[in-house]
């Protein structure tokens, strides 16, 4: 049984909505956080990326960091201005990219449901990402990026969904710099109980995106309790926030890869390797056509390579069969000596956003020496292996359109 509730938002002021929402704070490095806010005061990115403001050669993970993220904050709630809501509500957040359009409802989610797996994982996390944002939530008291959450849809939410849709006014409705169209509303109060009862009745959530969020709010709600004398339970930090889509109307991209050395092979003996699993093939395509195959780009070439009769399928075991996992399992691993691809500086991800001509570019530039396209995983997929309580290899799936940061903000 899963626990959804509604929360009091910290949000912007309509007209400047747009100004404040900014890309989630993971997906630029300091630079990009830099170049994107330079000209804007009240984009969100000086909370969750304040380093921005500090000097370049600041330890991103220092303890002025976190205090400049609060300081912003509070900058933020005068000037932009932020306000909260007077009530507690559920939100409908709607993204719309291209053709692909995808309605959730931003809500909070019970943290002791993510540590007693009613919210399901299927990715490990890495430490120091954990405690950035562990830092950076305890230090500003707030939730400031979501957690994409994803469950199998029901006819009466979806109800809910598009009677608020139609009847309601939006609080938001543009179009960010990149394309992407954001648009929020408030679920009328009549709604909250169907919500509710119907999520209750729904045996397990599922994390598509923001596995270090929902890690750091569980963290930080032990930090929180343990600090709290007068503990019950109820208090705002025994919750996180996240936008809750149903699994029919996501689209998962790629997450492709880039190697930057052969592991001292020459080409020849690098194509001669690959040859031993897998049969390789000049192709002007760059894209997997179909599972179980995969592109390589390689001295301005790409090659498509399919697995041969050494390369078995694992029973009882859905994430080994999975594409990245061959891949790693059977090419990365046994000729580029990478072993584990979340600590190896050999590797490196790329979502697939970027598309594959990113992949050309860093070979033709030599910033890379081989790249590798990959066929994208399903949101079954996904699923099948929470639900077997199996973890992806990481970086398997790469989320379009991304929710935005700043719209709504949980203060704890």
């Amino acid at each position: 049984m899963a626990v959804i509730r509604p929360f009091k938002a910290l949000r912007p002021a309509k007209e400047v909505a747009h100004l404040v929402a900014s890309v989630p704070y993971d997906v630029v490095n300091r630079e990009e956080a830099a170049e994107l806010a330079k000209d804007n005061p009240l984009s969100f990115l000086r909370v969750t990326r304040s380093e921005i403001e500090l000097p370049a050669e600041t330890d991103p993970y220092d303890k002025i960091v976190y205090e400049k993220a609060k300081e912003n904050l509070e900058r933020l709630k005068k000037e932009a201005p932020l306000i909260q809501d007077e009530e507690d509500a559920f939100y409908v957040y709607k993204l719309t990219m291209g053709e692909q359009t995808q309605v959730g409802i931003a809500a909070t989610f019970s943290v002791e449901d993510y540590d007693n797996n009613v919210i399901l994982k299927h990715e490990k996390t890495r430490k120091v990402k954990e405690d950035d944002r562990t830092n950076h939530i305890v230090t500003t008291k707030a939730q400031t990026g979501a957690v994409f959450l994803t469950y199998r849809g029901v006819h009466e939410i979806d109800m809910a969904v598009e009677k608020t849709m139609k009847e309601t006014e939006p609080l938001y409705a543009f179009t960010a710099e990149d394309g992407i169209e954001h648009v929020v509303w408030k679920m009328p109060e009549d709604y909250n109980d169907i919500v509710i009862f119907e999520i209750q009745k729904v045996k397990n959530l599922y994390i598509a995106d923001g596995h270090h969020r929902a890690a750091s709010a569980s963290r930080a709600q032990k930090v929180m309790k343990e600090q709290n004398t007068s503990h019950t339970g109820e208090e705002e930090y025994n919750y996180f926030f996240a936008v809750l889509f149903p699994a029919e109307q996501l689209k998962i991209m790629p997450y492709n890869r880039v190697v930057f050395s052969l592991n001292n092979l020459t080409v020849d003996e690098f194509l001669k390797k690959v040859g031993d699993n897998f049969s390789v093939e000049k192709t002007e395509n760059p894209e997997p056509p179909e599972k179980r195959t995969f592109c390589m780009y390689l001295e301005n070439q790409w090659y498509l390579l399919k697995p041969n009769e050494n390369v078995k399928e694992v029973e009882d075991n859905v994430g080994e069969n999975l594409d990245v996992s061959i891949l790693q399992n059977y090419l990365l691993g046994p000729v580029l000596g990478i072993k584990d691809p979340r600590t190896d500086t050999n590797i490196d991800f790329i979502g697939g956003i970027r598309g594959t001509g990113e992949l050309e570019k860093l070979v033709n530039e030599g910033k890379a020496k081989v790249a590798f396209s990959l066929y994208p995983v399903s949101v079954d997929d996904l699923m099948n292996i929470a639900d077997a309580g199996e973890i992806m290899p990481p970086k398997s799936t790469w989320f379009e359109p991304k929710l935005r940061d700043g719209l709504l903000v949980h203060l704890i």
